[in-house]
Parts: structure tokens; sequence; C-alpha cells
């Protein structure tokens, strides 16, 4: 359930961001977003190409700096925090879902859940690889531990995918067009999937989407619109 009393995991308070395209004009990309996501909310966010939502994804997932405002990821501001310290914080905090799901093929399945932990902690820990099977057999892979990404289908792997993003047990979870690459079935079953984690665990969950099925079982839709939200 959301706890709107709580401090919110993910607050934007007048972001703004801006590329030099060439001393000395700058181009500026977000005017000021404001926002704020509550534990276990399930936010949609939509727009047309051009609007700004990868940079604002970037932005929240601390890839990448805000030229001016406010950003807060589970109560901590991500803005005087030194390199070392950002990469911790989305480590610990922060779950991605892309829609090309990023699996190194080499691995298997069960390697590419772990890589997380082996990247924070420099080892899979026993706790590490049995939260790593649970997570596989929830998200129904139980007997695809030890296949690597070409043997499994475009649904399957995403499903890797979303069991390596929520294998820390993050926050906030960002979906960047998660089922974008995918059949309708398979969509179904991955936006179902993240769905069950949200409620499950209460991370937040904020999913760029352009298919108005599925931001119509978020529980709310923000529209952004030439860098400025508009909606939600």
């Amino acid at each position: 359930m959301n706890q709107p009393d709580a401090a919110p995991v993910l607050h934007l308070q007048g972001i703004t961001k801006r590329y030099n395209i060439g001393t000395p004009v700058e181009a500026e990309v977000l005017h000021g977003i404001t926002l704020a996501l509550q534990q276990a909310e399930f936010v949609a966010l939509k727009g047309p190409s051009g609007s700004g939502k990868s940079t604002l994804l970037n932005i929240i997932g601390l890839l990448e700096p805000p030229t001016a405002g406010e950003l807060e990821i589970a109560g901590r501001s991500a803005l005087a925090l030194t390199d070392a310290e950002l990469t911790a914080l989305r480590g610990a905090a922060i779950g991605f879902v892309f829609q090309f799901h990023h699996l190194l093929p080499a691995f298997t399945a069960l390697e590419n859940v772990l890589l997380p932990s082996i990247i924070r902690h420099g080892t899979a820990t026993p706790e590490a690889q049995a939260l790593a099977r649970e997570l596989l057999a929830r998200v129904g892979l139980q007997d695809a531990e030890y296949k690597r990404p070409g043997e499994l289908s475009g649904g399957m792997q995403q499903r890797v995918a979303i069991a390596r993003a929520l294998s820390q047990k993050p926050r906030l979870i960002l979906a960047d067009e998660p089922t974008g690459n995918l059949d309708t079935v398979s969509a179904d079953e991955v936006f179902a999937l993240l769905r069950e984690f949200n409620q499950d665990h209460g991370s937040a969950c904020l999913i760029v989407t352009h298919d108005p099925r599925l931001a119509l079982r978020c529980d709310r839709v923000i529209e952004l619109v030439d860098g400025r939200v508009v909606g939600g």
C-alpha cells in the first residue's frame, strides 16, 4: 500500500537539464520538473519522442546530473555525492529494466542475475545465490538457470533482466519501455511480474511506456511534453 505520510522514495524539485550545443548556445530539454513517487507506487511515464523521457530517466537513475534542481533517492540527496557514492547509491537503491535486456551472452541466466551482487560486493555470496534462484523461480525460469541468453526467447530474457533488477531489493525500479520489444502476451507477462514485485516488496516503480493498455493499469500516469510535466 502507498504510504503518503512517509518520505517519498523519489523526490524531484525543479529539475532542469541543459546541454551545451556550441558556445555559447545551450539547449534546455527539461524545464523545472517536480514529481514524487511514494513507496509501492506504480507510475507510468509517457510522452512523444523527444519529450525528454530518456533524459529524465537518466537523471533519476543517477547516470547523469541535472543542471539545476533537487533530487532525492530513498531520502538521500544525490546532488552532492562523489562518483563512488553515486555508484553505491545506484547499486543499493535502484533497479533498472530496459527495452533491450543487456544480458551478457557468455553468462548463464543465474550468473546474469548475480552480476549486481558481484559488482557491489566482489563476490556472489550464498545468500545472493539463494535469492537469485528464488527470483528466477518467481519469474518461471527455475529450469533455465544454466541456459545462456541465446537459448531463451525474448520474453524469457526480459524475465531474467527483471530478476537481475530485483536482486538487490531496490527501493526504486526504473523500467524504460520494458515491453516495447515483445509480443502482446509476453508484454502482459512482463508487466504482471513488475506489478507483482511492486506490490509484494513495496518498491516504487516508474515505467516508461507507449502502450496505453499498460499505462491504464498503473496507479497514475505522468505525461511529459517538451520537457514539462503536463499530467499526473
